[in-house]
């Protein structure tokens, strides 16, 4: 889920990094609210999920009421990169000295953060020759990392205070939210050599979402995950093509975890729960059989509360109604399993002894 710049920089001011004064809206009358209270002069800024806003004309200096009356619809109409405007941000304007820029990014290949910072901010990173990279492993960053970092773009006195200060909060926020890019660019030098953070990317890990109520409200939900909720069980809808099913949040974002290992790729989280019954199960299939790039299903099940042949029930009407037509790979363990194999055996489904061989014939059936 990638976080709009408004939304970002909501977190970073709870973990107290610098920011100008802002507001986020979403309509012009309460644009107009906001632009009276923060004060001329303030930059009308488009929030899209996309780069590339100011070539776009998506950023735009505003001085006066005529200004804004002109510049806010423009801005809220406009389409980058066929994304249209989710809200304005007004932001005062800064008096800049220089321009930096500033990255966390989870390295899974490395199993690690990486640090990317450069003395040249407001660009592609990919376009800066003299990149300092440092990787700092899964904790925070130290003072020592974060000072050699500030020398070696060749800070000083009050502007690397401020920058090891920011280097360590954006540290701590893309930990504490399991984030795998939280990006500051620019990452503004003032006049006053203050350190100040103008814009705002963060990305957080889906399979880790779940561990997180507070970034819920940023989640823009599909018509499936809300039809989801409404059925009593929990779906969040991914990139990948292998469906993930079990009961237990724990237990599936596990399997989630394993399947990526496993170079699988996840197409939902769907936890059916401990209160499930056939009707909601049926409901869940349902709903993975609108998802159209959903070429399997794995399920990982333990039945504790939730009897395993309520699952082989809704799985063997499913296949009667000609609802799934893919292939399936399940594990199940606990109550009444060895009754709901005997249900299955026969079916499409294939059941395995284990998760590990589950997830293993699930990637290769899929890139068959």
């Amino acid at each position: 889920m990638q976080l709009l710049e408004f939304q970002a920089k909501e977190l970073f001011r709870e973990y107290g990094i610098n920011l100008l004064d802002s507001k986020a809206s979403t309509d012009i009358e309460q644009g107009r609210k906001d632009a009276k209270e923060l004060g001329y002069p303030f930059v009308i800024k488009i929030q899209v999920p996309v780069g590339g806003r100011g070539k776009a004309g998506g950023i735009q200096m505003c001085h006066n009421d005529d200004e804004f009356e002109l510049k806010y619809p423009q801005v809220m109409d406009l389409i980058i990169k066929g994304e249209k405007a989710r809200a304005i941000l007004l932001e005062k304007m800064a008096d800049i000295k220089k321009e930096l820029y500033l990255s966390l990014f989870l390295n899974r290949s490395k199993r690690c953060y990486t640090i990317i910072a450069s003395a040249e901010g407001g660009v592609e990173i990919e376009s800066v020759k003299n990149q300092i990279i440092k990787e700092v492993g899964l904790g925070h960053v130290s003072d020592e990392v974060a000072a050699e970092v500030a020398k070696e773009m060749g800070l000083e006195g009050k502007t690397a205070d401020g920058f090891i200060d920011t280097l360590k909060k954006l540290s701590k926020v893309t930990i504490e939210k399991e984030a795998e890019l939280v990006e500051i660019n620019p990452l503004a030098i003032m006049q006053d050599d203050t350190i100040m953070a103008l814009d705002g990317k963060f990305v957080t890990d889906d399979n880790s979402n779940f561990r997180h109520d507070e970034l819920q409200k940023y989640q823009e939900k599909s018509d499936i995950e809300i039809q989801a909720e409404k059925s009593g069980f929990s779906l969040v809808e991914l990139d990948g093509d292998i469906a993930v099913v079990g009961n237990g949040a724990g237990l599936v974002m596990a399997t989630l975890d394993m399947l990526s290992d496993n170079g699988g790729k996840p197409a939902c989280f769907l936890d059916v729960g401990g209160g499930a019954t056939t009707e909601s199960v049926y409901e869940a299939l349902t709903l993975i059989s609108e998802m159209s790039r959903v070429k399997g299903i794995l399920v990982n099940l333990y039945g504790g509360i939730v009897k395993t042949t309520v699952v082989a029930e809704a799985f063997l009407k499913a296949y009667e109604n000609n609802l799934i037509d893919l292939p399936v790979f399940l594990r199940l363990k606990g109550t009444e399993s060895q009754k709901a194999t005997e249900m299955l055996q026969g079916s499409r489904t294939k059941i395995f002894g284990s998760v590990e061989e589950a997830i293993n014939a699930a990637v290769m059936g899929i890139k068959k």
